[in-house]
């Protein structure tokens, strides 16, 4: 009997779409494709130890290595059991983080000789405002869309293939060109990957996007990570791509420099990325002179 694999990118999602009532297992998939080390498509032994490495690195430690390579080991493992035997529904929002990570599973997907792919691919939904991804939707609001879902067709299937190799190789030529496409295959693509462009360090101030507007907001008078989070998270355009743990490695990274933009007061130097005993709410962050 063929059985159904939802694959998602969020925690929060994925615990909803296991309460939505519809029939099949559930299966987040955890990684940071936009960024780091990698190579395109399936990837051998030594891209999935420089991906543990790399997302350690970016959680500060908060997820050890060890426990990450295997996570990554599990997830390969599972798409490619998947493809013999499931019926495969892709769940993604239109952000940067879920479309080079939906790129990157279609890619592989391909490479294991899948074709019966369906997508879902959710963009807005009605009442919720600003919609930045599924973790927003309760689990009859999922359930709702579920007949909405599409084949993936061959198109999307290369389409797919060069974005994916676009991110894993950073040629800014063709992201440039990914951004401004018309009429593409997968249309959510252009506008995540000129928000990627975004992040590219400025040639005047030397920050990306995301830093640029944390740093606004902190020179602005926030002080706590609550309300930095509120400003950023306000003044981005949607849908959000960036998480808490994005926004404070950007924070720390202040604190890092040579002269430090800023300054944290706390129960440590750093504000945490991952799990902690160490509240957020005993943390202030303060602007230091240019």
């Amino acid at each position: 009997m063929v059985e159904t694999l939802h694959i998602t990118s969020g925690d929060i999602a994925g615990g909803s779409l296991v309460k939505s009532g519809l029939p099949g297992e559930v299966f987040v998939w955890h990684d940071i494709l936009y960024d780091g080390p990698r190579c395109p498509g399936w990837p051998d032994e030594e891209t999935l130890n420089a991906r543990a490495v790399f997302v350690e690195e970016a959680t500060a430690g908060g997820l050890d290595r060890r426990r990450i390579l295997e996570t990554l080991h599990n997830q390969y493992r599972k798409l490619a059991e998947a493809v013999a035997d499931n019926h495969i529904v892709l769940w993604f929002d239109a952000c940067l983080f879920d479309q080079s990570m939906l790129a990157h599973i279609l890619t592989c997907l391909l490479h294991q000789g899948a074709r019966e792919v369906e997508l879902l691919c959710i963009d807005a939904f009605p009442g919720i405002e600003p919609f930045h991804g599924l973790g927003q939707m309760q689990p009859d609001q999922l359930a709702s869309v579920y007949g909405n879902r599409q084949p993936v067709t061959d198109t999307q299937f290369r389409f797919a293939v060069r974005v994916d190799e676009a991110f894993a190789v950073q040629d800014s030529g063709v992201l440039t060109e990914l951004s401004q496409a018309t009429n593409a295959p997968l249309p959510w693509i252009p506008a995540a990957v000129a928000r990627w462009l975004l992040e590219r360090p400025d040639p005047v101030t030397g920050l990306g996007r995301l830093e640029d507007l944390a740093l606004t907001a902190i020179r602005a008078g926030c002080e706590t990570p609550s309300e930095i989070f509120r400003s950023v998270a306000a003044a981005d355009t949607p849908p959000q791509f960036w998480g808490d743990i994005t926004l404070w490695a950007k924070i720390n990274a202040f604190a890092e420099r040579e002269p430090p933009l800023v300054r944290i007061d706390g129960p440590s130097e750093r504000l945490p990325q991952w799990e902690s005993e160490v509240s957020l709410n005993d943390f202030t962050i303060k602007a230091l002179p240019n």
